[in-house]
């Protein structure tokens, strides 16, 4: 049994239940003793950070790390193509995630509240991540997922992110709108079951989330 540590908003925990559904792993799902951060954590988890898991022993942190990890601890389904320049182009297209467009959204996160919000930045962001849509629009060629017909590691992270983009973009006034490609990629992509079922528990807690700090926007 895996026991990974998370909390329910932690998109990069999100990327790791992804693949444990995906590989059809039993795992156990708990907070962080002390809650994130706290040092009672950090007696397990040294950089407190999450996700994190255990595996017989074995500690290891890092979203991307773990997902390489069980990739390789349950070799089917591959989740790396086999040709050697796809798998370095999916690894590329998922360090863009991580690297490019998340911290773009994420950034968002403390302007959800709108007597928080300073609205120069918000407007200097959704820009960036309209650039940062269209540099991906342009570097991916989804098939209907990043490396053809069935689910990558490439994949994992962007499910949660695109769905952050979809519920801040009322709120928050962001009015960005999908490049044509990258929209039908999304719907692809909620068609995979493992992230179906991420998704279905994640979207209710993600409203919640924005509807406590933002308010509701019915």
């Amino acid at each position: 049994m895996i026991r990974l540590y998370s909390i329910p908003p932690s998109l990069y925990s999100a990327k790791v239940r992804i693949v444990l559904r995906a590989k059809g792993l039993d795992f156990e799902d708990v907070p962080p003793p002390g809650g994130y951060g706290s040092d009672a954590y950090k007696e397990i988890v040294p950089s407190g950070t999450l996700p994190a898991i255990e595996h017989d022993g074995f500690l290891l942190v890092d979203s991307e790390a773990i997902n390489e990890y069980l990739n390789e601890l349950v070799p089917e389904p591959a989740l790396w193509p086999e040709d050697i320049r796809e798998r370095a182009q999916a690894r590329a297209l998922s360090r863009f995630h991580d690297t490019r467009l998340e911290p773009a959204v994420r950034s968002l996160f403390a302007h959800v509240d709108p007597e928080k919000r300073d609205t120069d930045f918000v407007a200097g962001q959704a820009k960036l991540i309209v650039e940062r849509l269209a540099q991906f629009d342009r570097i991916a060629d989804p098939s209907p997922l990043l490396t053809g017909e069935t689910l990558s590691l490439a994949d994992c992270g962007y499910p949660i992110t695109l769905l952050f983009l979809e519920m801040l973009n009322g709120p928050m006034k962001l009015e960005i709108v999908l490049p044509d490609k990258i929209a039908a990629y999304f719907e692809a992509l909620k068609r995979e079951p493992s992230i179906a079922r991420e998704l279905d528990s994640y979207r209710p807690a993600l409203a919640a989330w924005v509807e406590s700090v933002a308010g509701p926007t019915a």
